[in-house]
């Protein structure tokens, strides 16, 4: 390893700062995923994490593990610290009264709170600050952070899993089209990502659980995109014991049609959010921005044709997973009944890759999300 304050040694210390936050992933949205290590003469001597929202940050959770002198240390964070009051004190504060004599950043804060004002008021401490340090590795990780703080809106990603033919469903269809492998990783994402989105024709026909099952982790929240209100109220997803958030999205004409339905949602604990619509369709970003102001950062899209093709037509998905199992349906549910040419709408892919997922082959991209 190259000597103290090397680009190489930097980056080495940080890609742990990077494993660190990545430990925080599914418990503390809406904040960003933070790690800190505290460096002294070219060793590890003090690490954190963020571990929870509403918990220390990783700053604080690093600075309190530490001993002895902090004038020759390093402190080395993937994210800016901040210099303002929220659920804790400003992590600046926590930095300058330790005495450190410098700071190595990843990338600045995109939140408008921070945005450049934690680095400015280290400098003017004293403190030696770097940045900059795999900052495309940073903004990697925390992209679920990075879209819901510049666009006010969840990170939105698109799973889909269909036969070689491009069917998601259908008669002939066996319950799971996907290998183990690829339901593994499906629910390790649920793990991650703070709500599962589905339409309601998915509800009415799967009758699903949304949980995680194939992964330690939390359960998402459940969207459920609903219009009509034909979604029955003795579905898995509402029942009373679920103990995580459920938001049934509907139009305010069937609210109005079925107010005592609304009413035993609501007893048992049930958000029903009411919107505007057209014949009973309505606008996702409405839902996304309602979805943001329950401090919700990140949606996973799992159904079915019709919500797919809105997300991903309408440039409002972030990412497209799509999951190929090596069948043959011949007929059925299409996964994109609207794309050209029946196949999905890859054409705003950023990033585009494939690998393959026990028998699955996995396509993904990252989409050019409109305005």
């Amino acid at each position: 390893m190259s000597g103290p304050g090397s680009r190489r040694t930097d980056e080495a210390f940080m890609q742990e700062c990077l494993r660190l936050a990545a430990r925080g992933r599914g418990h503390v949205s809406p904040n960003p995923l933070v790690g800190a290590i505290l460096v002294r003469k070219g060793r590890v001597v003090a690490r954190g994490w963020h571990r929870r929202y509403g918990g220390p940050h990783a700053e604080a959770d690093c600075l309190r593990r530490a001993r002895g002198p902090m004038k020759d240390a390093t402190l080395y964070v993937n994210l800016e610290p901040c210099a303002h009051y929220g659920k804790t004190p400003p992590c600046t504060e926590s930095i300058i009264s330790s005495g450190i004599g410098s700071v190595v950043i990843a990338m600045r804060d995109p939140n408008p709170l921070v945005a450049g004002r934690g680095i400015r008021v280290l400098k003017a401490a004293g403190i030696r600050v770097r940045s900059g340090i795999l900052e495309d590795a940073a903004k990697e990780l925390n992209r679920f952070f990075t879209t819901h703080i510049a666009r006010s809106s969840p990170y939105v990603h698109v799973k889909v899993a269909q036969s070689i033919d491009g069917f998601i469903g259908g008669a002939r269809a066996p319950r799971y089209l996907s290998s183990h492998a690829s339901l593994r990783l499906v629910h390790r994402w649920r793990a991650e990502y703070d709500a599962v989105l589905v339409g309601a024709g998915t509800v009415r026909l799967d009758n699903p659980h949304l949980t995680v099952r194939h992964h330690r982790g939390r359960d998402p929240h459940v969207v459920i995109i609903d219009g009509r209100m034909t979604v029955p109220e003795t579905s898995n997803v509402l029942r009373r014991d679920q103990g995580r958030g459920v938001f049934l999205c509907v139009s305010e004409e069937a609210a109005r049609r079925h107010p005592r339905k609304v009413g035993r949602l609501e007893a048992r604990g049930i958000a029903v959010l009411r919107f505007r619509s057209r014949a009973g369709v309505i606008p996702l970003r409405s839902i996304l921005a309602r979805l943001y102001k329950f401090s919700i950062g990140s949606v996973l899209v799992e159904g079915g044709s019709n919500v797919f093709n809105q997300f991903v037509r309408g440039g409002l998905a972030d990412e497209l997973s799509v999951f190929v199992t090596p069948m043959l349906l011949g007929t059925g549910v299409p996964a994109f009944a609207l794309c050209d040419g029946g196949g999905p709408a890859f054409s705003a892919a950023k990033e585009f890759h494939s690998r393959a997922v026990g028998r699955d082959m996995m396509f993904s991209a990252r989409l050019t999300r409109g305005t």
